[in-house]
């Protein structure tokens, strides 16, 4: 989520945006699986945290992002329980295309949320990340 925060904040300084099984949704698992750590982060209690979530929440922050044009990519697994697929990466993925915005996923069938080269040695990433660094 902090790459993606960033960019948001920051969207004239980004060419290009990839992630691998990110977190996009603060509804997601950080409100669920590491609500203290998240409420401290953010230095609020979770009525207050809620009240501002769309302020946050990368999924509601991708205007900027649409308008310099910048093309994002995600590898993600289906089989995510951690940061499940639906909830983050497929929900970005329709937002920033419904504002016009490209976005490319390779979905890693059976995968979960682990360290492994079916997320860290994904052709398809590398490929994005080469195509969009000149």
């Amino acid at each position: 989520m902090m790459t993606l925060a960033w960019a948001f904040r920051n969207p004239d300084k980004v060419k290009a945006w990839v992630g691998i099984y990110p977190v996009c949704n603060l509804a997601s698992w950080p409100l669920k699986n590491s609500k203290k750590d998240t409420l401290a982060d953010f230095a609020m209690t979770e009525p207050e945290l809620v009240a501002k979530r769309s302020e946050f929440n990368p999924i509601d922050n991708l205007k900027g992002l649409l308008a310099n044009k910048v093309p994002m990519f995600s590898v993600h697994g289906d089989s995510d329980v951690v940061v499940p697929y639906d909830l983050n990466t497929q929900l970005l993925k329709e937002r920033y295309e419904a504002g016009g915005g490209s976005f490319s996923v390779k979905v890693v069938p059976g995968e979960g949320h682990k360290v492994g080269p079916s997320f860290f040695e994904c052709q398809e990433l590398v490929d994005f990340v080469l195509k969009h660094a000149k």
